[in-house]
């Protein structure tokens, strides 16, 4: 599929930011993924969850799932989502995301990753780790943005000059974007009974 073209990008660019929840690591136990819809950085306009296995297989099929069954499909522009890596090392395929759902997505971190550590840990922990790797390698370059501190993203379905702009319009209110802010802090209240930390 070729990239989607934004001839314009505007404030209220309807967004899905997805986090993860609080986990026990190496658990046999289910992860909550929380998704924010947001207009731009400003207008939190609903909440998506679904939950995937802690070191699973399945990140890539439930988000695909959880988005192409939202009531909100027909107004998302793009989805972001915080990291690549969810419940641990459940990696999700951005290629895959973006051709099964048709919406571009963009990664965005704050610390550029260490891709020779990650490798050397799913080399010393799965066996399956090429699989893993592979779909990390898919999500390819990793290009950093300025906003109030210095992000990375990763894309899937959209330019990075267009993803940058995105990630720009939606962080308002911290150093992150609004969405991925939001359910971060959905995530862990729903897990602790209040959020806790900084997002």
């Amino acid at each position: 599929m070729e990239n989607h073209n934004f001839r314009q990008i505007k404030s209220e660019i309807r967004i899905l930011g997805i986090d993860d929840a609080p986990f026990t690591p190496r658990s046999s136990e289910d992860v909550l993924l929380v998704g924010t819809v947001f207009r731009g950085g400003q207008w939190l306009d609903g909440v998506l969850t679904t939950r995937i296995k802690v070191d699973g297989l399945d990140a890539t099929e439930k988000i695909i799932e959880m988005v192409n069954r939202s009531r909100h499909m027909d107004q998302l522009r793009v989805i972001m989502l915080d990291g690549l890596t969810f419940g641990g090392f459940n990696v999700a395929d951005i290629t895959e995301i973006f051709r099964e759902t048709g919406l571009p997505v963009i990664v965005v971190v704050r610390r550029h990753p260490d891709l020779e550590r990650i490798k050397r840990a799913l080399m010393h922990r799965f066996p399956d780790w090429r699989l893993r790797w592979a779909m990390i390698k898919r999500a390819g370059r990793i290009h950093p943005v300025e906003v109030r501190d210095t992000l990375y993203i990763q894309t899937a379905g959209v330019d990075p000059e267009d993803a940058a702009e995105i990630v720009r319009i939606s962080t308002t209110r911290s150093s992150l974007p609004e969405p991925l802010r939001a359910a971060h802090l959905i995530a862990s209240g729903v897990v602790f009974g209040e959020s806790r930390g900084g997002a």
